[in-house]
């Protein structure tokens, strides 16, 4: 299992219900786009702390995986703050470019403030809800809502074929590297792309597997949930 799913067993909520959790997810959801920027940057610190304690896990730990979305939420926060104008003086600090000037309005400041806030808020709360909420009670959740039972075998199997292509890939990977296949940038791209090739066929391989395993245990088109 991946990192984030060992840490889903692991939290002092493990066996709160479902149900439960979710109502909770929503409640902070609805907080995040409801109250002000600072009022926001009050949720995040707090559902932070939240997911340190349940989790048993450091502050830097979470800030770690908080980095990889924050770096797409920033790059979405500079287009929103950035203006273009014909007139420097509609814009607190600007530069020309060309015919125009580029800069930073005031109504731009405001939207991309509030938009971060928010955003960050309503991130950190749906990580919560993936940290604190097992794959199992997810499919108990999804049945107790009464999702449509082929999408909730689609997102089983999802989840199973996630595992199978992380295994294959990390297995090819240590083959490689013990064959010195990354020691130079040129092998490392001719690496990765045997790797690619043959992940592809490994995947084709374990699915066949598995399709000749449920046909011997005579699978009726229904798995059980």
């Amino acid at each position: 299992m991946t990192g984030l799913d060992r840490l889903s067993y692991q939290s002092r909520w493990l066996h709160i219900a479902p149900e439960r959790k979710f109502v909770f997810w929503l409640l902070m959801m609805v907080l995040a786009f409801t109250l002000p920027p600072w009022g926001q940057g009050i949720e995040l610190a707090l559902i932070a702390g939240l997911t340190c304690w349940l989790l048993r896990i450091s502050f830097g730990r979470w800030c770690r995986w908080m980095a990889l979305p924050f770096g797409f939420l920033a790059v979405g926060v500079v287009t929103i703050l950035l203006s273009i104008s014909r007139d420097p003086q509609t814009l607190l600090a600007a530069f020309p470019v060309g015919d125009f000037w580029l800069g930073v309005s005031a109504q731009g400041l405001q939207t991309a403030n509030e938009t971060f806030w928010r955003s960050l808020a309503a991130l950190a709360a749906t990580f919560w809800l993936v940290l604190n909420l097992p794959f199992p009670q997810l499919i108990t959740l999804l049945r107790r809502a009464h999702v449509p039972r082929l999408l909730t075998e689609q997102i089983l199997l999802t989840w199973r074929f996630i595992f199978i292509l992380l295994d294959e890939a990390l297995a090819i990977h240590r083959a490689q590297t013990l064959r010195f296949g990354y020691k130079s940038l040129p092998k490392g791209y001719r690496s990765l792309a045997m790797l690619v090739g043959l992940l592809f066929t490994r995947v084709l391989i374990r699915y066949q597997q598995m399709t000749a395993t449920l046909d011997i245990k005579l699978y009726q088109g229904d798995f059980h949930l």
